[in-house]
């Protein structure tokens, strides 16, 4: 759509876009930051932990908590109160209406805080019921469960975040709530290292990190939220369950609770089925896993991010030969991605791992361990970021429901073949396992692409699939010099730091791999490295 002959009356809503893509590209930037600390934080366990049983012991027991974070704090924040927010803010000026919404602000704090605390004391009192879920032998359990009741509260505070997060996000206030996560991991990584040496084992330091960071975490927005006007205070459960507010956010979040659980007992089958799979299974898991969603942060989140506001835009102008293009170039920026990030990644994978965790307790059991894994993982790369892609493209369209048959049938398909293959390949099994899963849940997604008739199924499919043919065969010459250099070079640089024996081996790998790429897409006029230069040059 050409736009050159708009009127000088739209650019105040110009700006608006500009302010808005301005503070979405800090919010990135927040995030990647995070993603990065992230990572550090899991060096940080692999050098105190390992692969060891103590390790798979903290990674179930953050991960219970967690799990119930996932579910019902951040589901019901994005999809049940900052709608409701938004409306109330919208409807109600004046005193009354002022006095309104701070009802409903004190009800819903109050609903959070009584819900997350009486979940949380169950989940206490009954870890012990919880975590024979995860281990065969009672005795294994006994540090799992300290290490659980240490983070279980976590739940609570971080769920009060997450309320404050909804308030400030309802508001247009970004910065704060994405720099929680940063505040968050620093303190993780600097409460390992100062209360180690005091504590019983370094599995604890790390779990007070935890709880110490969540309470950080809420705190710190606290006064920005009281910046906005808005007051925190509690009210009586009669008041917070018959609050108007309150009852439209609980109507809310039951359908999205029943597709996200899908999601998130996944997570918990795959933990079980590697913890009982043998010791350090799952902690392989965990830092391949931390390793590939960094990648992910990168690129995928940012760009499904991005284009979602736009494709939700074409729709409701009915502008379908835009929406068509935008998500093919996407798909297509997807993929000269995350290909030539998994030839490379398969190639290098033990020199990566090592240069990463390799520290400590991470030693070359830990590093054989986690390569086999990683290499099952990063095939599934491309699948999981273009999950990320085409999931934007149908919220666009208000279609919730195709993406959660979708997510619904990865569950499956993950469990199933998690299940048949663990007792054999263990980790390598759980991790193909999920491969497979999001290559079901794409080719579905795309599938689903065809009930809509305005959207031209058959062109994207096709398009990507020649354009990921040329891309995998580009990177297959590409990592030819690196596998015949990676040898040389290990015996180079070997005998000094991880950081010099494996990291320069990397570097180097690294740009000769994408300079032989970049060479390929510019002899071949690459449209999307063109069009890429293009708006570089006129920046």
């Amino acid at each position: 759509m050409n736009n050159n002959d708009e009127k000088p009356t739209v650019q105040p809503e110009q700006k608006k876009s500009r302010s808005l893509l301005s503070k979405g590209l800090s919010l990135s930037v927040l995030t990647l930051l995070s993603r990065i600390l992230g990572l550090i934080r899991e060096m940080t366990k692999s050098k105190f932990l390992g692969t060891s049983s103590l390790s798979d012991a903290f990674t179930n027991a953050f991960m219970i908590p967690n799990l119930f974070r996932r579910l019902f704090a951040e589901n019901s924040i994005s999809v049940a109160f900052i709608p409701t927010f938004k409306g109330y803010l919208e409807e109600n000026d004046g005193e009354e209406g002022k006095k309104t919404i701070q009802q409903f602000i004190n009800s819903t704090f109050t609903l959070v805080s009584f819900c997350t605390v009486l979940f949380v004391t169950l989940g206490m009192i009954f870890t012990p019921v919880i975590l024979r879920i995860f281990y065969k032998n009672p005795e294994s359990l006994s540090e799992a469960a300290v290490l659980t009741r240490i983070m279980f509260p976590y739940l609570v505070v971080i769920s009060i975040a997450a309320f404050f997060q909804g308030i400030l996000n309802g508001l247009k206030i970004f910065s704060p709530s994405g720099f929680t996560p940063i505040l968050f991991n620093s303190i993780v990584i600097t409460a390992t290292y100062v209360l180690a040496p005091v504590t019983k084992n370094p599995a604890r330091a790390m779990a007070i990190g935890v709880i110490t960071g969540g309470s950080i975490q809420c705190l710190f927005q606290l006064p920005f939220v009281l910046k906005t006007g808005w007051n925190i205070k509690l009210t009586s459960l009669k008041n917070a369950f018959t609050n108007p507010g309150t009852k439209k956010v609980l109507l809310l979040i039951g359908p999205t609770i029943i597709g996200m659980a899908g999601y998130q007992v996944n997570d918990l089958v795959s933990s079980a089925l590697a913890t009982r799979a043998g010791t350090g299974v799952v902690s392989s898991l965990q830092y391949s896993l931390r390793l590939q969603e960094l990648i992910l942060g990168i690129c995928a989140v940012t760009i499904g991010t991005i284009i979602l506001p736009d494709l939700a835009g074409f729709v409701k102008k009915q502008l379908w030969n835009d929406f068509n293009s935008m998500l093919t170039t996407a798909v297509k920026i997807m993929t000269l991605i995350s290909i030539p990030i998994t030839f490379y990644a398969v190639a290098m994978g033990d020199s990566l791992i090592t240069l990463v965790y390799a520290s400590g307790k991470f030693d070359e059991n830990s590093i054989k361990q986690t390569t086999s894994v990683f290499n099952f993982h990063i095939a599934g790369l491309l699948f999981i970021a273009l999950n990320r892609i085409l999931g934007p493209a149908f919220y666009a369209q208000s279609d919730t429901k195709s993406p959660t048959i979708a997510g619904l049938v990865n569950f499956a398909v993950n469990i199933l073949l998690a299940a048949l293959l663990v007792g054999k390949y263990e980790g390598k099994g759980i991790a193909f396992a999920l491969t497979a899963a999001s290559f079901v849940n794409t080719v579905m997604l795309f599938i689903f692409f065809r009930k809509n008739k305005f959207i031209q199924a058959k062109k994207i499919i096709l398009e990507s699939l020649l354009y990921g043919a040329k891309t995998a065969v580009f990177s297959a010459a590409a990592v030819i010099p690196v596998i015949l250099m990676k040898k040389k070079l290990l015996e180079i640089f070997a005998g000094h730091s991880r950081f010099i024996s494996m990291g320069l081996p990397v570097g180097i790998t690294a740009a000769l791999f994408a300079l032989c790429g970049v060479f390929l897409l510019v002899i071949t006029r690459d449209s999307i490295l063109k069009g890429a230069l293009s708006k570089i040059r006129h920046r």
